[in-house]
């Protein structure tokens, strides 16, 4: 199983599509505090729709609390400052993918946390800043899920 981590989303649409990502592909999602939003959000309801009850979705702390959880876990943090791409890894069972918040993206001591196995990035057209984050997240999850074969899937 895949691990998704939002740390500290704003976004309530994108968390709620996160929560989609994360039902439709046996991904876990592990959201990072403080969120923008209320977990009620009416947005991230809609954006979730019917995939709440669907999805394993755990809120924590702070990304130590997070991380602990996840103690055999690789952990691939994803930044446009990384000169490694996401397709360049050989993806386990278990590997968690660290995005960061939608304005900013992932900060540095959080990019460089001891717990972080490397740093990813997304090829893009360059003077571009970033892609929405649950669409990063989507072509991370879906690459290695691919990898592990659809693992669960029909």
């Amino acid at each position: 199983m895949l691990h998704i981590i939002f740390d500290n989303p704003v976004i309530p649409g994108n968390t709620g599509n996160a929560i989609r990502l994360a039902a439709n592909t046996g991904a876990r999602l592990h959201l990072v505090e403080p969120l923008g939003f209320n977990f009620d959000d009416k947005h991230l309801r809609r954006a979730g729709l019917d995939y709440h009850d669907l999805a394993e979705v755990t809120i924590h702390p702070d990304l130590n609390s997070c991380l602990s959880t996840l103690r055999t876990s690789r952990v691939f943090a994803f930044t446009t400052q990384a000169t490694r791409y996401y397709h360049e890894v050989a993806y386990q069972d278990g590997d968690a993918l660290l995005f960061g918040t939608e304005p900013s993206g992932l900060p540095h001591e959080h990019a460089h946390h001891p717990r972080v196995t490397d740093r990813l990035r997304i090829p893009m057209v360059p003077g571009r800043r970033s892609m929405n984050l649950t669409n990063s997240a989507s072509v991370a999850v879906f690459e290695a899920w691919r990898q592990l074969g659809f693992a669960g899937g029909v």
